[in-house]
């Protein structure tokens, strides 16, 4: 399929240019974000279909957002985004998905997330870098968020913001979908 080549493309072109500037040799890039010289090589030469939390985890020791890593350049001054033409980088074992709109441009980047969590269905993250705040906002059904092992119940209309340097989780409860933005503000990074 040309579109997933094209991306898998980007994603090598985008790893690389991101580890050179960071003076990352593969083994310690490897070493720091747990995943594999092995990985990393395939990745480098576009195979392979890393998972969302490879990503994050690459994202993270690289001080970059995950789109940094998976889009391409920038054509237009403006960017509208469908959310139906982003593929999910997450999907949930009962329907639900995770799909990375875009992120801003700048020195202290925001990702833009859209997420659908089923009844019970739950993605767990690992702590992200130092500086990291993250904002839901439920804009139908009910989630219950788990940062640093205390629960908060988060309902259509409401908005939570946190530290994201903690074990957080997003789970779906109530009895229908939980439909959410989220955003991801990273803290300025090294210079593209």
């Amino acid at each position: 399929m040309p579109e997933t080549a094209a991306a898998l493309q980007a994603l090598a072109r985008n790893v690389r240019a991101a580890r050179t500037r960071a003076g990352l040799s593969l083994d310690e890039l490897g070493r720091r974000a747990q995943v594999s010289k092995g990985a990393l090589v395939g990745l480098e030469k576009a195979q392979g279909n890393p998972n969302f939390a490879t990503l994050v985890r690459l994202a993270d020791t690289l001080g970059v957002s995950v789109s940094a890593l998976t889009e391409g350049p920038a054509e237009d001054r403006v960017r509208v985004v469908s959310a139906e033409t982003v593929a999910p980088l997450w999907t949930g074992p009962r329907g639900g998905e995770a799909r990375l709109l875009l992120t801003t441009t700048g020195p202290a980047p925001v990702e833009v997330w859209r997420w659908r969590l089923e009844p019970g269905e739950e993605y767990p993250s690992h702590p992200h870098q130092s500086g990291v705040v993250e904002t839901v906002s439920v804009t139908a059904g009910r989630m219950t968020l788990v940062v640093d092992g205390a629960e908060h119940t988060v309902e259509a209309g409401q908005t939570a913001t946190f530290d994201a340097d903690a074990p957080h989780t997003y789970r779906g409860s109530g009895t229908g979908s939980c439909h959410l933005v989220m955003t991801v503000h990273l803290p300025p990074g090294p210079a593209a």
